[in-house]
């Protein structure tokens, strides 16, 4: 099945619902932006808003009565439908400044604004994916991606809907009932991936969340991973150490230095929207590799 449409950043979402087979059905014959499509490409990132800004975010724990400085004044701003990830050695903040983002720890100075609004603490509008599976062991899959529709007080009808949407987004629809410990490592990814984008958030957050995985399955996932932003176009921020996989995945890739963690520079990376895996061996993939793999040499 292909990868379909995110209701969160298209337009046409409020009708989408109630014709969910027969928009499936259209995006898999003619993607956004493609000739024939009844869906627009989303403008380019330059012409959106920022729909995630980072300003000025310092962090200082107290580690044996003295101050740690982990971040200091850290700048990023995400547009509307970018992915983009965060790179840089152990140690230099990255997964404490995603906890930031997500609301679950306070900076000591600085401000998250997603939409304009400040960030005060966790919220809908942000969903995470963590490194471990963090499904619920006593659910089902289709239970575990309802859990949070529950919460909205959405009708029974839209979870169902939601639900069986993404299932089919993720590819487990034949495993909506099966328990977390039926599935192998890479399909527990891809249903906590599900659960996040069922909530609807403005920005999904992930944290190394393909860290755990063997090389193969690690490979099938980025693949899906990329080939479900192509379709969606969710605006993501992910936390990983993984050169290679920062590139083939993201469309920018803010590269961290440590003592104190702080961005030392944004790489575009401009690769085509539409990626193969046989294209990390390309000459262009290569030299981004080299480069920023280089930047973090000397951080």
């Amino acid at each position: 099945m292909s990868l379909s449409l995110d209701f969160v950043n298209n337009p046409l979402a409020g009708r989408f619902w109630g014709s969910a087979t027969s928009a499936m059905t259209e995006l898999s014959l003619h993607p956004p932006g493609a000739a024939g499509s009844k869906f627009p490409a989303p403008p380019p990132p330059e012409e959106l808003p920022d729909k995630l800004c980072v300003q000025k975010i310092s962090k200082i724990f107290d580690y044996q009565s003295q101050p740690l400085t982990v971040l200091q004044d850290v700048d990023l701003s995400l547009k509307s439908n970018e992915f983009v990830c965060l790179v840089g050695a152990s140690g230099c903040g990255k997964s404490t400044l995603l906890n930031i983002v997500a609301g679950l720890t306070a900076p000591t100075s600085g401000r998250i604004l997603v939409d304009q609004e400040e960030v005060t603490g966790p919220g809908s509008d942000r969903g995470m994916v963590f490194q471990a599976y963090s499904l619920f062991p006593w659910l089902t899959v289709a239970k575990n991606i309802e859990f949070g529709l529950k919460l909205q007080k959405l009708s029974k009808r839209e979870r169902r809907e939601r639900i069986a949407y993404y299932l089919e987004v993720v590819g487990l629809s034949r495993f909506a009932n099966a328990f977390p410990k039926q599935l192998s490592g890479g399909m527990k990814q891809r249903a906590a991936i599900a659960r996040a984008l069922a909530n609807e958030p403005e920005v999904l957050l992930m944290d190394e969340p393909f860290g755990a995985l063997d090389a193969q399955t690690k490979e099938q996932l980025q693949l899906f991973m990329r080939e479900m932003w192509e379709r969606t176009h969710t605006t993501i921020l992910m936390v990983t150490h993984d050169v290679e996989e920062a590139i083939f995945l993201s469309s920018r890739v803010a590269v961290m230095e440590a003592h104190p963690g702080r961005i030392k520079e944004s790489v575009e990376i401009e690769l085509p929207e539409h990626r193969e895996l046989e294209m990390k061996s390309e000459v262009s993939f290569i030299q981004l590799k080299r480069r920023i793999t280089t930047m973090l040499g000397h951080g």
